[in-house]
Order: C-alpha cells, then sequence, then structure tokens
C-alpha cells in the first residue's frame, strides 16, 4: 500500500496551510476582544502541529500523484478539515455537542448552509466570522488553493483537481498549467467577495456583517451572524445585492475566469449552461410571483414578486438565505424551490446539485431515445449548442443521476426509519444532498436541523459530504476495485 503512503506528506502540508485560515477569527476577536483568542490559537496549534508532524513522518513517500490517490486525499482533507474546523466550535459553544459541532463544521466546508445553531446574534463575533470563513473556502473548494502551493513542494495538483472540480466535463485545463488555473479562479473568486463585500456595506450592513455575508454568499454558502438571516435586514437593497451576486456565483467560474483573462464577454455568450441557468431562473420567479399573488399571499404583485425572487434566487442557486418562512407558502411554491435547487446551479460554481449542464445531458438523452425508438437506424448523436457530448459523458451522466437518486431515496428512508415526517425527511436529505441548507416543516426556513436526533444528524452530515464532493468521489472508495493494486 505504498501509494497511501504518498498521499500522507501532501495531506500534512494541507493541514499546515489549513491553520492559517485561523488567522481571520484570531484577528476578530483581539479587535472585538470576544474572549476566544486562545481557543483559535490552541485550534491553529494542534492544526499545524498535526500536519507538520504527518508531513515529516512520511515526506520520504512523496511522488506524483495518480487519480485514485487524488481521490482519496480530496475525502480526507474534507473529513479531516471538518474534523480541525469542530474545534474552535466544540470549544467555544459550551452547550454544543460533538456531533452538532462536527455537523455544523460539515455544513460549513461543503457551503451547505444548514445550521442546528439557536442565538447566532450573540454568538461571540469571531465564531460567525469562522462559520462564514469555512463556507468561502468550501465553496470554492479548499484543495484548489492548496493546489497552486503544491508544485513548490514537488506535487502536481491535476490529478487532484479533476477529483475536485464539479462537473461532468473535467479533462479541459483553463491555462496550461493547474496552477496558473488554481490562481485566476481564486483571483475571480477573491474579486467577487471584495465587491460583495463593498456593496453589502454600501447598502446599509455593518463592516463585519457585510464581511460575513460576502463570504456566504460568494460561496453559495447560506450561512448568516443573525437567526432571521438576511430578513433581519427588512432591506429589498440588501435583497438586491444578495441577488445579484448569488447568480454570478451560480455561473461556471470558468466563464468569469476566461472572460477576464482574455478581456472578451463573447464567453459568456458561449456557456453552454448560462442561457438555460439564467431562463430557468427567470421563468421561475415569473411562476411564483403570479402563484403567490393570485393565491392571496401578499397584498401586490411587488411584495409577491420581491419575495419570490429572491427565494428562488437563493434556494435554486444553493445558497439557503431566508427573508420570510416559504414553508408557510401554498405547498407548490416551496417544493418547487426545493426542486429547483436539485439541478440549477452551473458546474464549476460554488452550487451543488446535479448541477444544469447534466441536467441538459439527461434531458436531451431521453429525446434521444425517442428518436432511436421512432427510427432504430438513424445517428444521433448528442449535441449541447452544436457541440456533440460524448457517449462517454453522457454515460458518466447517467451513472451520477442514478447514484444521486439512489442516494436521495435511501437517506429519506434512513430519516423516516427514525421517525422523521416524511416532508421533513425528504426535504432534509434533498437539502443535505444538494448543499442547499434549509428544508421544510421541521427543519424549515424559520427552523433549524437542531430537532434532529444524532443518528439523523450524523446521517444529515454524511450526506453533505456526498453531494459537495459528487457522489462517485466518495461512493468509488467503498469498492473493493479501488483498493486493489
Amino acid at each position: 500500500m505504498a501509494w497511501l503512503l504518498a498521499v500522507c506528506p501532501v495531506l500534512g502540508i494541507i493541514a499546515m496551510a489549513m491553520s492559517l485560515s485561523h488567522l481571520l477569527p484570531v484577528a476578530t476577536s483581539l479587535v472585538l476582544d470576544d474572549g476566544t483568542t486562545g481557543i483559535f490559537l490552541a485550534s491553529m496549534g494542534a492544526n499545524f502541529a498535526t500536519g507538520a508532524s504527518l508531513w515529516l513522518a512520511t515526506r520520504r513517500y512523496r511522488e506524483e500523484l495518480q487519480v485514485r490517490e487524488g481521490i482519496l486525499l480530496i475525502t480526507l482533507v474534507w473529513i479531516g478539515g471538518a474534523l480541525f474546523a469542530t474545534v474552535p466550535l466544540y470549544l467555544g459553544l459550551p452547550a454544543i455537542s460533538f456531533t452538532d459541532a462536527y455537523f455544523e463544521s460539515m455544513s460549513g466546508l461543503t457551503a451547505t448552509g444548514a445550521t442546528l445553531l439557536v442565538g447566532l446574534d450573540q454568538l461571540p463575533p469571531s465564531i460567525n466570522v469562522w462559520r462564514a470563513e469555512l463556507q468561502w473556502l468550501g465553496g470554492m473548494g479548499v484543495i484548489v488553493l492548496v493546489v497552486a502551493v503544491l508544485p513548490m513542494v514537488g506535487v502536481g495538483g491535476r490529478q487532484i483537481s479533476k477529483a475536485e472540480i464539479p462537473g461532468p466535463m473535467k479533462d479541459d485545463a483553463l491555462t496550461p498549467r493547474m496552477t496558473q488555473t488554481a490562481k485566476g479562479l481564486w483571483i475571480i473568486y477573491v474579486a467577487l467577495t471584495a465587491a460583495c463585500l463593498l456593496a453589502y456595506r454600501v447598502s446599509g450592513m455593518s463592516w463585519l456583517d457585510a464581511l460575513i455575508h460576502s463570504f456566504t454568499t460568494v460561496s453559495l454558502g447560506g450561512f448568516s451572524s443573525h437567526d432571521a438571516s438576511l430578513g433581519y435586514f427588512n432591506s429589498p437593497v440588501i435583497e438586491t445585492v444578495a441577488m445579484v451576486f448569488m447568480v454570478l456565483a451560480g455561473i461556471n467560474f470558468a466563464t468569469h475566469f476566461m472572460a477576464w483573462q482574455q478581456r472578451r464577454l463573447a464567453h459568456y455568450q458561449r456557456d453552454l449552461e448560462l442561457p438555460y441557468f439564467l431562463g430557468v431562473l427567470a421563468a421561475s420567479v415569473a411562476l411564483i410571483t403570479v402563484f403567490l399573488w393570485a393565491h392571496g399571499t401578499y397584498p401586490d404583485g411587488w411584495s409577491s414578486f420581491r419575495h419570490a425572487a429572491f427565494h428562488t434566487i437563493s434556494v435554486g442557486t444553493n445558497t439557503g438565505y431566508a427573508t420570510i418562512d416559504y414553508d408557510r407558502w401554498p405547498v407548490f411554491a416551496p417544493l418547487w424551490l426545493m426542486f429547483l435547487g436539485t439541478f440549477v446551479a452551473c458546474s464549476g460554481s460554488a452550487g451543488g446539485g446535479i448541477k444544469m449542464v447534466r441536467a441538459m445531458i439527461l434531458y436531451r438523452q431521453v429525446f434521444r431515445e425517442f428518436n432511436k425508438l421512432s427510427h432504430p437506424n438513424a445517428v444521433n448523436p448528442l449535441k449541447l449548442r452544436a457541440q456533440v457530448v460524448p457517449n462517454q459523458v453522457v454515460f458518466a451522466v447517467l451513472a451520477f443521476f442514478f447514484a444521486w437518486l439512489a442516494t436521495l431515496v435511501s437517506v429519506t428512508l434512513l430519516l423516516t426509519f427514525s421517525e422523521l415526517d416524511v416532508i421533513t425527511a425528504f426535504s432534509a436529505a434533498a437539502a443535505s444532498l444538494n448543499n442547499i441548507g434549509p428544508g421544510l416543516h421541521q427543519v424549515g426556513p424559520a427552523a433549524n436541523f437542531a430537532v434532529l436526533s444524532d443518528f439523523q444528524t450524523w446521517v444529515c452530515t454524511a450526506t453533505m459530504l456526498l453531494g459537495r464532493l459528487e457522489l462517485l468521489t466518495v461512493l468509488v472508495i467503498l469498492t473493493p476495485a479501488f483498493w486493489r493494486k
């Protein structure tokens, strides 16, 4: 099992790099004197020491990673990263159990946004900053940041990125070197975050709230520093800022990168998913607006549009912010929102779910089979905007969709077996698997996941990991073939 040892020095390097993420909450604690400085420093030291020890013990096994090692490394980074991220929460919040702290950390790193904490307004500011920073790091994929550093220690990042980058078409490098790609993507990510921060500040948020919510908006994570989420501000201007940046973050970051690198907006026109992403969101906003107005949920068209637009974009992009309890809407509307959250976000974005490009391929494949039944001898390749999709990609998408559907059903059955009502169980499973955040009923936007038992919490924690790493990346590790030489 020498190939297993090759993963360890890289894992140690990543752990040391991740320890630096504690610096922001440490600075926040020092400036605001909230009493958590020692906790974050202790967690930072433990994180760095563990990583350094692992690297020193295994550095002689360092070699270029292959795909199998990259897959294992990615999974270990997310599991171990959430474990280290648990330490400040467990020590800083005396009433929280380890199970709940690990759930909160995994929800942060997977940019899911499901929470079981109450009293967010009274938490030490550094804790809220830590939760938001976890989502910001997880939104793009914490491993991509470290990939830019790995070549300096003699480990290439291409194999790692293929395991992490979402979407079915992972082989196309945006630049000749993966390092340049990682740096370019993070430049775009940081720039969007900075713009969002300034927009929130100008719109009336404090600097602290603007920082926290810019992190969780651009990452499509949805954590807030207030129990009422963005409803705390009751501001159409702030909601508009959130919608703009949620849409931008829901677009493939590769498209942003290419447009920025070549200074050409034409790349947005050539993006396969973008017209469908924007079209589905716009049509859904119109549908929900008319539906709410027709049912008298709100007294006028403006209120219907305001709430329909915000929550359609929020849930559709897997962010999970809320300004009102949309679980109280007539049942079709919240179910439609959950449906959108399963597929709307673009591949290569910070969102979760099936991704729009896979939904497009599945849709086209259905009609391809219809045509084949009518014309058995016809040659009918699957195309997306005149681009032929190879059959191997189609087969991979079909396999992914089956795994996704089987996981959704299995998790729902597990949760109902543990005595959750079916709507709560299904929505908790869907919200976790698609990294949406809030579900419906007992885990809806006006409640949270604190109602879950420890067993249910661990089921949802594992489901969030599966969803963030796109199922097959994790499930393949459970197969005997993965461990055979």
